[in-house]
């Protein structure tokens, strides 16, 4: 599912601002499946970027985005993430290809409190990392 290869700093960054921006636009939203939509995506933008910082690309293929969370949620020794980004991950499945889910305001306000805490983390990991990607 992976695949060694050297990003560029450049490629790192941009991975992670794309990342910033999409939590950002979840953290402002004030229409809970864009907070919920976009908060999904700028963690899964996340977990590109640390695997890219860790020189692995993941390949597209079917289940990849499962396998993306778990080795982010490896590298951040963080199993917490792994649960509840998978749990994102299915209902977004279900948003898209099961007629549809509802994200409620609170429920919003909860998923851009624990992307919160994983950027967070990640910041951690970034500066253990000795890499300063702003």
């Amino acid at each position: 599912m992976f695949e060694k290869f050297s990003f560029s700093k450049k490629q790192i960054q941009n991975y992670y601002k794309s990342s910033l921006r999409d939590f950002e636009i979840a953290s402002k939203s004030d229409i809970p499946e864009v907070s919920f939509r976009f908060c999904y995506d700028s963690l899964l933008k996340l977990a590109i970027t640390i695997c890219a910082v860790n020189g692995l690309r993941v390949k597209a293929r079917q289940g990849h985005h499962v396998e993306l969370i778990e080795k982010f949620s490896t590298f951040l020794k963080d199993k917490d993430a792994e649960v509840i980004v998978n749990g994102m991950r299915s209902k977004r499945n279900w948003d898209l290809y099961g007629g549809g889910a509802i994200t409620s305001e609170k429920e919003a306000k909860e998923y851009v409190v624990f992307a919160k805490s994983v950027f967070n983390k990640a910041d951690n990991y970034l500066h253990q990392k000795n890499l300063k990607l702003l």
